[in-house]
């Protein structure tokens, strides 16, 4: 018993890891793993992507993950990379996927037919037909992601745009949770470091429907599915007011007081400008003036997401 004592302190003595009440969510090792295992093994179907498409062997290695305030990751990042900023649904969220500049432009030369190799050019913004061919491979990678994610959850995603200087982004408050997925890129000789970006919250939230899930019968399950289902059906059938309204303007008290009939007020509406689809004084779409029938309408020109 004695002998045993020191033994248990030598092992048990570290340095003392420092906890940051900043960022209060953290990962159970069981949730760490299943993220693990999702992301490794999009890791792996990205490089057999990008083996097949650039016709050079790549590889794509899971090095960590780590929870951080977004401030922390985007202070993290180079000042001048490509940020390409993804949507993850259907939570709707923003993912961030950034690739060293010089790594970008080893890939769109090598979907050029050129070599792999280190071109070490100065940075610059990818033209719009290198940023075509790097979104519609990124496109691609968008489904390896989902699918290697599909242990934890069904989720999808999507390239929005692509940034350049990840300083000036704002998709969320510095002080919101982020999941930082840590990559190396090996393609030939080249290797480069990626993060991707997701957001903690809808990530934790999925971990924990799958622990419910797990721990369900099939009959639970399918009861589960159905008052779901129910709730979605539901949920769909409440009544919204929806308005089309202009742009709006501000008058003072006096000139508003002198309103009568026959009054013109301008709008600061430009006339070819489409009308505002609001729900709840929140813009969902752009509109044009029509009609159906003998009663006015207005014809859908864009969502908020397109303007």
């Amino acid at each position: 018993m004695t002998a045993q004592t020191p033994a248990r302190r030598k092992r048990g003595s570290g340095v003392p890891e420092l906890y940051d009440f900043r960022q209060p969510m953290t990962l159970t090792r069981e949730h760490a793993r299943a993220l693990e295992v999702g992301l490794q093994g999009f890791a792996r179907q990205w490089g057999t992507l990008l083996t097949s498409r650039l016709g050079v062997l790549t590889t794509v290695g899971l090095e960590r993950l780590d929870i951080l305030t977004y401030g922390d990751h985007i202070d993290s990042l180079p000042g001048s990379t490509t940020a390409v900023v993804l949507q993850m649904d259907p939570s709707r969220t923003a993912a961030l996927l950034q690739l060293p500049t010089g790594a970008t432009m080893t890939l769109v030369d090598c979907m050029l037919g050129g070599p792999a190799m280190d071109l070490d050019l100065p940075f610059r913004e990818l033209t719009e037909i290198e940023w075509k061919l790097m979104s519609d491979m990124l496109e691609y990678a968008c489904n390896d992601l989902a699918y290697g994610l599909a242990t934890v959850g069904q989720v999808s995603f999507s390239v929005k745009s692509v940034r350049y200087n990840p300083g000036f982004m704002q998709l969320v408050p510095a002080s919101e949770q982020v999941v930082v997925a840590r990559f190396e890129l090996t393609l030939g000789p080249v290797t480069a470091p990626i993060t991707l970006m997701l957001m903690a919250e809808p990530m934790l939230a999925l971990l924990r429907t799958s622990d419910a899930q797990d721990g369900r019968t099939p009959e639970e399950q399918r009861e589960h599915d159905a008052a779901v289902h129910q709730l979605a059906d539901r949920m769909g059938e409440v009544p919204l007011p929806v308005a089309v309204r202009f742009t709006g303007r501000e008058m003072t008290a006096a000139a508003v007081a002198a309103l009568e009939v026959g009054s013109i007020v301008p709008l600061g509406h430009a006339a070819d400008r489409p009308l505002e689809v609001v729900v709840g004084d929140v813009i969902l779409a752009h509109a044009a003036i029509g009609a159906n029938g003998t009663r006015a309408a207005c014809l859908v020109v864009a969502t908020e997401e397109e303007a």
